[in-house]
C-alpha cells in the first residue's frame, strides 16, 4: 500500500522535491500538493521578463497541470493550508479541505519584506513575488507615471526595468553606496548603475526612507537627508523573509527559518521535511535557486530509503543577466587589505573582471560585462586549483591559450567535462554536450528542455549558447545569432520569439516595440510580415506593403515589365474544358508567349499589368503561386493508373496534397513530388518533400533541391497509406514554417535542425504529428479566406516604375 506523501507549497523548491521523489521511486507515494496561488508550479524568477513584456505567465509555467495528473497527484491550487495536526498527521486547508500525511513537506518559501516605514500600509504599496503582484503593477501602469523601487538588488532593479517597460518613471532607492552590494563590489556596482542610468533608471543611493506620504493612496517619499521623491506606486524589494509561521503555530522548531537536519528533516518531528527558502540549515536559509535543488535531492534521497546522503550546505556562484548587462560574482570576491588580487578593467568596452587569491587558489571573482569565464572559475575555486601559472592570462581567458583569446567556442572547448554550467540545476558541460548529440538538439531551447540547464535563473543562457557554437559549429551560429537584417540586432529566433509573447500583430507594431532602427527594408519586412502571419493565423492581416510586387500581384514581372500568371494545374493534370478556357484568354488578351514549365504547368508571358485582375477572373483557376514563398508545385508521374512499371497511384496522391496545401505561404518556395515507383520519373528525391511508391506503400523524402545547389533528399520514413503521407507532409511542412527561417529552403533547414530531430515530431511522436497538422489546417482554414483577386486591382494601381523597381532591389538581394 501507499504511503501518504503530503506537500504544503507548490513552488520550485518544492515541486523539484517532488520530480526527485518520482525518479527515485515513482510507485511509493500518494502524492497531495497543496499551493497557495491559483497557478500551478511556475518560474518565480522570470517574473522580471513577465513584468517587463519580454515573456508571459504561461511561458514560465514549470509543471503543467496536466503533468501533475500524468503523476497521479492530487493538486489544490488557491488553498492555503491554515493547520497542521501532528498528532492526528493531518493537514486543514482555510477552506475547510483535509489531507492525512505518512510524511509532510513544508515548502512554503519566503514573503517579501515590507519594511514598516509609517505608511507602509496604504495603497499602492506593494513587493514584488508573486504573478499576483505583477497584475498590480501592469494595472497601476495604465493609471500612474510614477513609481519607486525601495532596494538596489537584483529583485529591485529588475522590477524598476519592468517598470519602465510599462512606460512609468522609475526611482531606485538604496541604502547602500553600492547596487547589488551582496553580488557586487563598489566598481562594477559603479559600472551597473552608470549603464543603468544610460537606459533611462533614475537612483538615490546611500538613502533612507523615513516616511511614505499621501491620504489613503502613496503620494511620495521623505528621507533621512531632508529631500523628498514624488510616486504614484512604491515597490518594496528590500529582502525576503522565510515564511514559517504555520510551521511555529504548529510545535516545530524554527529560528531564521524551520530549522532542519543534514536530511531536511525538522529537527522537532522526523516525519516532516522542509526545504527551499523557508528552511534554515546549519544557520543560514539560502535564497538562491541552486542551493534550494541541491536541498531537493537530499530529500528524496532519505524520504524514499535510498541511504544516508547527507546536505553539508552549499558553496554558492551568482550569474545573472540585469537588464541586459552579464554580472558574475563567487566566494570572497571583496578581498580585505594586503588580499592578492588581480584586475582588468576595460571601461570603454564595459568589462570589469577581479579575482582574489590565496596561496595561488582562487577565494574569489567578480565579473562585469564579460562573465563567460565564470563558471570555470568557480569549478576551480571548489576544486582548489593551483593557478600560478595561469596568472598572466587568467583574466583574459580561462582557458589561459593565449591567443585563444576569449572567444565563446575556445572558452567552451577548454572547459572541463564536470564544470557546472548551471547552478542552478546542477548540469555540467558533459550533461549538456551528451544531450545535444544523443538527442540531436541545436538550439537552447532544447537544451533546457532536456536538460533543464538555463531553465531557472537564465544566468547560463549564454555559456550554453557557446556549448552548442563549440559542439554544432556554423549550424548553431546560423540558427541564433545571425540578426535579420541592418535594421536590428535581432535575431530569426527573438523576433518570433516576441511577436509570440507580445502578441505582435502588425509588422509596425513589431518594428515600433522592438525598437527598429529603421522604418524596415526589403529583408526584414517581407520576414515580420511572414512570421506573423504564421504565429497568429487568426489574429493578423496580411500586411500588402510588406509584400514584393510578384506576391501583390500574383504574377511574375518579366524583364520588359509586363507579367507572367501561370494558374495551377493540380499534378500537371488537366481536362480539355480547361485547356480550351486557357486559349480563349491568351487570345483576348493576346497573350505573347504559352509554355509549358517545367512544373507541368501553362504559363501565360507578356500580360499588362492593368489586365492582371481580369485575366484571372476569366480563367477561373486557383492561382500557382509561381512567384511566391509558398507552394509551387506538387510534380507526378502517371503512375500505377497509366504505367506498366506504377506501384502506386501517384497522379491521385499528387492531385490530393497540392489541392490540401496550396493557399500556403512558407519560410521559402517549396516544392513536392510524387513518383509512382522507384524509377522516380517525377524526380521526388531533388525536392523539398517527396514522394515514392513502393510495394507495400510509400517512401518519404525530405530536404532536396534541384536548384542552383542541387542536394539530394534523406529518407524520413516509410509509411503504408496515403493518409499517414499527407498527415506527416503536413506536420513536416508545418514545423518547416514555425521553424524555418525567412528565405531559408527545407535543404538548409533540415541540415541545421537535424533529420533525426524532425523525425522524432513529425514520424516517430504520434500526438506531436498530429498536432503539428491541425496547427497546418487552422491555418490554411483562414487563408480559405484570403480574397486575394479582389486585391490584385487595387495593387496594381501602383505606378509602373515603382512595382518594378520595387521587385528588382528585393529579388536581387534575394538571389544573391
Amino acid at each position: 500500500m501507499k504511503k501518504k506523501l503530503v506537500m504544503i507549497g507548490n513552488g520550485m523548491a518544492g515541486v523539484r522535491a517532488i520530480e526527485e521523489i518520482l525518479k527515485a521511486n515513482p510507485d511509493m507515494f500518494e502524492i497531495t500538493i497543496f499551493g497557495a496561488e491559483k497557478y500551478p508550479n511556475y518560474n518565480r524568477i522570470m517574473l522580471s521578463p513577465v513584468l517587463a513584456g519580454d515573456t508571459t505567465v504561461e511561458d514560465i509555467i514549470l509543471n503543467e497541470e496536466q503533468w501533475y495528473a500524468d503523476n497521479n497527484i492530487t493538486l489544490h491550487m488557491g488553498k492555503r493550508i491554515k493547520e497542521i495536526q501532528r498528532g492526528y498527521k493531518k493537514v486543514i486547508a482555510e477552506d475547510g479541505t483535509e489531507a492525512e500525511y505518512d510524511n509532510l513537506i513544508i515548502a512554503t518559501g519566503s514573503n517579501p519584506f515590507i519594511i514598516p516605514i509609517p505608511g507602509y500600509e496604504k495603497e499602492g504599496v506593494m513587493g514584488f513575488r508573486d504573478i499576483d503582484d505583477c497584475d498590480a503593477m501592469f494595472e497601476a501602469a495604465k493609471k500612474y507615471n510614477k513609481a519607486a523601487v525601495i532596494g538596489g538588488g537584483l529583485l529591485g532593479l529588475e522590477a524598476a526595468k519592468g517598470l519602465m517597460h510599462l512606460g512609468m518613471e522609475a526611482t531606485v532607492i538604496h541604502d547602500q553606496a553600492t547596487l547589488m552590494n551582496m553580488q557586487l563590489d563598489s566598481v562594477a556596482g559603479e559600472m551597473l548603475r552608470a549603464d543603468l542610468e544610460g537606459q533611462g533608471m533614475k537612483f538615490k543611493v546611500s538613502t533612507l526612507t523615513t516616511e511614505i506620504t499621501g491620504e489613503e493612496r502613496v503620494e511620495g517619499l521623505k528621507f533621512k537627508d531632508g529631500s523628498s521623491l514624488d510616486c504614484d506606486l512604491l515597490v518594496m524589494a528590500a529582502g525576503i523573509r522565510p515564511n514559517m509561521g504555520l510551521a511555529s503555530e504548529s510545535g516545530i522548531y524554527c529560528n531564521r527559518g524551520i530549522v532542519v537536519n543534514d536530511y531536511m528533516q525538522t529537527v522537532t518531528d522526523p516525519s516532516i521535511y522542509s526545504v527551499g527558502e523557508c528552511a534554515e540549515h546549519r544557520g543560514i536559509a539560502y535564497g538562491l535557486v541552486a542551493p534550494l535543488f541541491e536541498q531537493a535531492k537530499i530529500l528524496a534521497y532519505q524520504i524514499t530509503g535510498q541511504g544516508l546522503k547527507s546536505y553539508a550546505g552549499s558553496e554558492v556562484s551568482t550569474k545573472l543577466k540585469i537588464s541586459g548587462v552579464d554580472v558574475f560574482s563567487a566566494g570572497d570576491f571583496m578581498g580585505g587589505p594586503g588580499a592578492d588580487i588581480i584586475e582588468l578593467m576595460d571601461k570603454v568596452g564595459g568589462v570589469y573582471k577581479k579575482i582574489v587569491l590565496e596561496d595561488d587558489r582562487i577565494k574569489g571573482v567578480v565579473m562585469f560585462g564579460d562573465t563567460g569565464d565564470g563558471p570555470t572559475f568557480f569549478q576551480w575555486m571548489q576544486d582548489g586549483k593551483d593557478v600560478s601559472e595561469l596568472r598572466s592570462t587568467l583574466l583574459f581567458s580561462a582557458s589561459g591559450l593565449g591567443d585563444s583569446g576569449h572567444s565563446g567556442i575556445d572558452q567552451a572547448t577548454a572547459m572541463a567535462d564536470d564544470t557546472i554550467v548551471c547552478g542552478c540545476n546542477g548540469v555540467s558541460k558533459k550533461d549538456v554536450v551528451d544531450a545535444i548529440v544523443k538527442e540531436g538538439l541545436t538550439t537552447r531551447k532544447e537544451v533546457t528542455a532536456c536538460t533543464k540547464a538555463a531553465g531557472s535563473c537564465g544566468g547560463c543562457a549564454g555559456l550554453i549558447d557557446q556549448i552548442l557554437v563549440s559542439t554544432l559549429g556554423t549550424a548553431f551560429v546560423e540558427s541564433e545569432h545571425e540578426p535579420i537584417c541592418g535594421c536590428t540586432e535581432l535575431n530569426h529566433e527573438q523576433v518570433k520569439e516576441q511577436i509570440r509573447n507580445k502578441k505582435l500583430t502588425m509588422v509596425r507594431e513589431v518594428m515600433s516595440v522592438l525598437d527598429w532602427k529603421e522604418e524596415g527594408c526589403q529583408v526584414c519586412r517581407p520576414a515580420l510580415n511572414y512570421y506573423i502571419g504564421m504565429i497568429w493565423p487568426e489574429d493578423s492581416e496580411d500586411d500588402r506593403t510588406s509584400r514584393i510586387a510578384n506576391e501583390k500581384m500574383h504574377a511574375n514581372i518579366q524583364k520588359d515589365g509586363t507579367y507572367s500568371v501561370i494558374p495551377r494545374v493540380y499534378g500537371g493534370d488537366t481536362d480539355a474544358d480547361t485547356l480550351i478556357r486557357m486559349g480563349q484568354v491568351a487570345k483576348k488578351y493576346d497573350v505573347k508567349t504559352i509554355k509549358i514549365t517545367g512544373g507541368q504547368r501553362i504559363g501565360l508571358y507578356g500580360i499588362k499589368k492593368d489586365d492582371l485582375a481580369s485575366v484571372w477572373r476569366d480563367l477561373d483557376m486557383p492561382c500557382g503561386y509561381a512567384y511566391g514563398k509558398a507552394l509551387r508545385t506538387v510534380k507526378t508521374c502517371v503512375g500505377s493508373e497509366w504505367c506498366r512499371f506504377g506501384t502506386q497511384d501517384s497522379t491521385s496522391l499528387g492531385i490530393h496534397l497540392e489541392k490540401q496545401l496550396d493557399r500556403i505561404w512558407f519560410p521559402a518556395k517549396v516544392k513536392l513530388a510524387v513518383s509512382g515507383c522507384p524509377r522516380n520519373c517525377a524526380e521526388a528525391t531533388i525536392k523539398d518533400f517527396g514522394i515514392i511508391g513502393v510495394d507495400g506503400g510509400w517512401e518519404i523524402q525530405t530536404g532536396g533541391n534541384g536548384g542552383v545547389h542541387v542536394e539530394a533528399t534523406e529518407l524520413l520514413c516509410l509509411v503504408e497509406t496515403a493518409d499517414e503521407v499527407e498527415q506527416i507532409a503536413k506536420a513536416y511542412l508545418q514545423h518547416y514554417r514555425e521553424t524555418g527561417r525567412h528565405n531559408e529552403r527545407c535543404a538548409p533547414w533540415q541540415r541545421r535542425v537535424g533529420l533525426e530531430s524532425i523525425k522524432a515530431l513529425v514520424v516517430d511522436d504520434l500526438e506531436s504529428r498530429k498536432t503539428l497538422a491541425e496547427r497546418l489546417d487552422i491555418y490554411l482554414a483562414g487563408q480559405a479566406r484570403d480574397p486575394w483577386l479582389e486585391r490584385i486591382a487595387d495593387d496594381a494601381a501602383m505606378p509602373e516604375q515603382k512595382v518594378f523597381n520595387e521587385y528588382r532591389t528585393i529579388e536581387i538581394k534575394e538571389i544573391h
